[in-house]
């Protein structure tokens, strides 16, 4: 492929070289072919668009520069600067650096604060990189620097009414903090711009940073001829696998027994190398000795955005607006299925714990799996419903967690590949599977469940999606209910 020119790098592909330099060739010399943004990676730049829009409240005198015009960018933003208000989207190229300011505020005389606004709720690492570029890039422009922000949300601001964009976010100065990330940053850049300069597409060395900070587009074909039990497969691996690359082990099988695993990455090893699972019935026995019939098999589903829309909520928590609960009387009984699923844009908590104690029954065990996701939200929901207290407190007193048996490996196959996850013992101990379900995770699910209320689809549409989240997560609980029937079989 013959580069017939010079491209330019901005900051967010300089993060994206920080993680992989394949993916910045590829996003900056073969973007027709990189992958489509999935729907989760759009839902996330589309929060991170409103909260941007938010912070702006906060500059009222604020000029807006943004534009899909680059050209016209750059020549809007050498004009604003001289009228010395707040400008957002400013933008500077110099040096084939380029960069877009979230928010530039006139400081003193002839300074200015570079403010970066992110819709997460704490600072992150790659924060500090993101910021440490835009400010060389606006240095090399001949701009004065004198403090670095990162505006972020609130994880406590508790919305009542219209959203205040005061009390929404926090203002943190990372001024003193980037001396760090910058000691090699025209070293990183030079090389970023010699990859994308360069005809050919640089190789990857796969591991843990295909997934941080972000997933990457490219993982799949990256770790497509992988073996199917590979090292990053293993239980908590990610201090051992550097290890084992460097000394070219991928398979599991062939990890030597000089390399010293943990008791559960052993019988992980184990179990590959042999093709059979393991299994510690005692310790089964005393984990299905602890349930009371008759059982409830529970699960949530819930969406979290951003900028909350109910009042008395946070950023980012989650809402519950389905769940799924099957009951069984006794062992030799069958199951009778209740479920709950919102209707539209209205606070979906009322509805959700009025059902919810209309079903369950007053006594037995309730399993779920992953105590701590339903614990925690129905500590939340006695908060928010104080009129519900008493009753989620007797709850919480019953509920059982399903993963306890995986999570210590007192059951491990194979086909879990280190994963405790129901996603993965469900199919390899119940041979249930989500491949063939429309929807078939959880954060699917949130997605799809928002667009049928929130977004502009037709009737047709919005039924079919609410089919396909009532067998997905009557399918968890129903999974749930073969498990524990197949813990039982070890027993009998």
């Amino acid at each position: 492929m013959k580069l017939i020119y010079q491209k330019s790098l901005s900051k967010s592909k300089y993060i994206t070289g920080l993680q992989c330099l394949k993916l910045l060739w590829k996003s900056a010399n073969d973007s027709v072919n990189m992958p489509e943004v999935s729907p989760a990676t759009q839902h996330t730049f589309d929060q991170g668009h409103q909260v941007g829009e938010l912070a702006k409240f906060l500059y009222p005198e604020g000029i807006s520069l943004q534009t899909e015009n680059f050209s016209q960018n750059l020549k809007d933003t050498r004009e604003a600067l001289l009228v010395r208000l707040p400008l957002f989207e400013a933008g500077f190229l110099t040096n084939r650096l380029y960069s877009r300011v979230d928010i530039l505020n006139p400081a003193g005389a002839d300074e200015w604060d570079i403010i970066e606004v992110k819709s997460t709720t704490e600072v992150k690492e790659e924060h500090f990189y993101d910021i440490a570029f835009q400010r060389l890039c606006c240095q090399f422009s001949g701009l004065k620097v004198r403090d670095c922000y990162l505006m972020h949300l609130n994880k406590d601001y508790i919305k009542s009414g219209e959203i205040d964009s005061a009390g929404l976010f926090v203002t943190e100065n990372l001024t003193d903090k980037l001396a760090e990330y910058t000691c090699d940053l025209e070293a990183n850049i030079s090389a970023m711009l010699d990859t994308m300069d360069s005809e050919t597409c640089p190789e990857a060395t796969i591991g843990k940073h295909c997934d941080s900070p972000y997933p990457c587009p490219l993982k799949d074909d990256c770790w497509l001829d992988l073996p199917e039990h590979n090292i990053f497969t293993l239980y908590y691996g990610n201090k051992i696998c550097p290890e084992l690359q460097q000394m070219g082990i991928l398979e599991i099988s062939q990890i030597p027994a000089g390399i010293k695993l943990n008791a559960k990455q052993q019988i992980q090893k184990d179990c590959v190398t042999s093709a059979t699972p393991y299994v510690k019935s005692a310790e089964i026995t005393s984990f299905l000795n602890k349930l009371e019939y008759p059982l409830h098999y529970l699960d949530f589903e819930t969406f979290a955005t951003a900028v909350h829309i109910y009042d008395g909520t946070r950023p980012y928590q989650n809402i519950p607006f389905q769940f799924s609960l099957h009951i069984q009387d006794s062992i030799d009984s069958g199951v009778k299925h209740y479920s709950y699923l919102a209707e539209d844009k209205g606070d979906p908590r009322p509805g959700f714990l009025a059902e919810l104690k209309k079903d369950i029954g007053l006594k037995g065990s309730i399993l779920v799996y992953y105590e701590s996701f339903e614990k925690t939200r129905l500590k939340e929901l006695s908060v928010a419903f104080p009129e519900y207290s008493e009753w989620i407190n007797s709850i919480l007193e019953r509920i059982k967690d399903l993963i306890v048996p995986f999570k210590d490996f007192s059951y491990y196959h194979p086909k879990q590949k280190g994963s405790t996850s129901l996603k993965y013992v469900m199919p390899a101990l119940a041979q249930i599977s989500y491949d063939n379900l429309e929807i078939a995770e959880g954060q699917t699910a949130s997605l799809k469940f928002m667009e049928s209320v929130f977004g502009n689809l037709t009737r047709e549409e919005i039924q079919k999606i609410r089919i396909d989240l009532e067998v997905y997560c009557g399918q968890d609980t129903g999974g749930m209910v073969e498990i524990v029937k197949k813990l039982r079989e070890f027993l009998s």
